[in-house]
């Protein structure tokens, strides 16, 4: 929940699954007062990723900063469980950061496993399969292609100051990883699909959960996949629960 003196702070304690609530968080910077200016990072000045703590469940939001430093986001969880949320964010003249916090909707739950490692996912009649492996220690490259109808997708569109928005966690800490696009829109190289291509940096062996964002049609959906990295470094030790790494963002 905190990094370089900057503290990640929610203000609405409860939340019911299944409706929908106005999440309230600030971020409270080293001198002790809520930050209150952002640099704009892909598009936005934060981006709040919510996932269940079994990563099955997956929502990027964009809140919004309503005054004196308070972020309001229209956030459901659709279960009972734990969950966590990630604030993404650059304050003016300080560092990327990223910073956690556990969040839970009431009622009985039974925890859930990861789920299997996947290379293809299906989404609203698209199909996303991801080629490449990762590498502990190492950058690995990560592509994707987007298809529709058995035909690929080269008309994507633009989401976030790219042609896809990639997040990475790791199974058990829930640790939120290094994610590098390759190229941009406008750059003369980078083509609108079918292929999106990123860089991913992972510290351990382990499962990984990866959830693609990409804009076509005007609409945004997300792809997900589950990989194991086999190879590379010794594994580092992760506890079953705990904040994300720390300096560890997307970007």
């Amino acid at each position: 929940m905190s990094q370089d003196g900057y503290t990640l702070t929610p203000e609405t304690t409860e939340i019911k699954p299944g409706e929908a609530t106005d999440f309230r968080f600030s971020v409270i910077g080293p001198d002790g007062g809520p930050v209150t200016r952002y640099q704009t990072k892909h598009d936005k000045k934060l981006h709040f990723i919510v996932v269940s703590r079994d990563l099955g469940g997956f929502q990027h939001l964009h809140p919004e900063l309503t005054g004196d430093g308070v972020w309001s986001v229209k956030l459901t969880l659709p279960e009972a469980g734990a969950y966590r949320a990630f604030a993404d964010f650059a304050p003016e003249g300080g560092p990327d950061l990223t910073l956690g916090a556990d969040l839970r909707a009431g009622g009985a739950y039974e925890p859930g496993q990861p789920p299997a490692p996947s290379r293809t996912s299906t989404v609203d009649g698209y199909t996303v399969t991801l080629d490449g492996d990762l590498i502990p220690g190492k950058s690995s490259r990560i592509t994707l292609r987007v298809g529709r109808d058995g035909r690929p997708v080269t008309d994507l569109q633009p989401y976030l100051g790219a042609y896809g928005h990639l997040v990475a966690l790791r199974a058990g800490d829930l640790a939120y990883l290094h994610v590098h696009p390759d190229g941009e829109p406008g750059d003369g190289r980078t083509q609108p699909g079918p292929e999106i291509t990123f860089y991913a940096e992972v510290p351990s062996r382990g499962d990984y959960r990866l959830f693609l964002d990409f804009q076509h049609g005007g609409v945004v959906r997300t792809a997900d996949f589950t990989l194991h990295a086999g190879q590379g470094a010794a594994p580092t030790p992760a506890p079953s629960t705990g904040p994300s790494e720390p300096g560890e963002h997307d970007h």
